[in-house]
């Protein structure tokens, strides 16, 4: 199995999982972040760093600089299935929401008030992309 397919699997996996902010456990709960922090466990090793607690409204680009440290950041047009998306809710807003692309046309995420879902990616979610990162390979060490 490739690395991509992979992490599109493991991201599948977790469909169904009920929101919950600041979680991350498949089945439990997660919130966005809480499904990249999973499938980056089951697909890459122990998370690297613990990640600052969310913040509504987000303060700064907390999650692209925390993805930036241990992924490779990709044009959002060059993103491929596997790799993350990070979205705005507002023009001039930080991201505030991630998401794991499974084919050109949909992702896998977990919003408030709803379990983590494969969606379209529509022309409303395609306006607040912001970002995409690569995940690393396996096994990411303390010391990257």
């Amino acid at each position: 199995m490739s690395r991509r397919t992979e992490i599109i699997a493991e991201a599948r996996r977790w469909i169904g999982t009920p929101y919950r902010c600041g979680a991350s456990v498949r089945g439990a709960g997660c919130d966005c972040i809480g499904l990249v922090r999973g499938v980056w466990r089951a697909c890459c090793g122990p998370e690297p760093e613990p990640l600052p607690d969310y913040v509504s409204p987000p303060q700064g680009n907390v999650l692209a600089e925390q993805l930036s440290k241990y992924c490779t950041e990709t044009s959002t047009a060059d993103c491929q299935p596997g790799d993350i998306f990070l979205f705005r809710w507002r023009v001039g807003s930080p991201p505030a929401h991630c998401a794991i692309l499974c084919r050109p046309d949909t992702m896998v995420h977990s919003y408030a008030a709803r379990s983590v879902t494969e969606t379209a990616l529509t022309r409303w979610w395609r306006r607040r992309l912001v970002a995409g990162f690569a995940f690393p390979g396996k096994h990411v060490s303390w010391d990257s």
